[in-house]
């Protein structure tokens, strides 16, 4: 099963938090807050303008992106937990 999201909808799968601090620290399960960083899986066509055009959207599939803590909405596809959020949720794009 493929997930195509609609609109300005933008599919991000997180990004896997570190097991330990910098200090060499492991830190448990139960204390380890979401990472809110994420690489876009998917996104959609972009939003409709008033004169009819389609706008398209700044992130692409690959971009590594800075999210809000409870910006969109999980699900699971395939076994694998992805978010579904609009592009304005998106706080930023990480370039190298």
């Amino acid at each position: 099963m493929k997930l195509r999201p609609l609109h300005d909808r933008v599919v991000v799968r997180r990004v896997k938090e570190e097991e330990k601090t910098k200090g060499g620290i492991i830190i448990p399960d139960t204390a380890k807050e979401k990472p809110q960083e994420g690489e876009v899986v998917a996104v959609g066509k972009g939003t409709t303008g008033e004169d009819g055009k389609t706008i398209a959207l700044d992130v692409k599939k690959g971009d590594r992106v800075l999210f809000g803590k409870w910006s969109g909405t999980e699900v699971s596809v395939n076994g694998e937990d992805l978010l579904i959020m609009k592009e304005s949720d998106i706080m930023g794009v990480l370039e190298k």
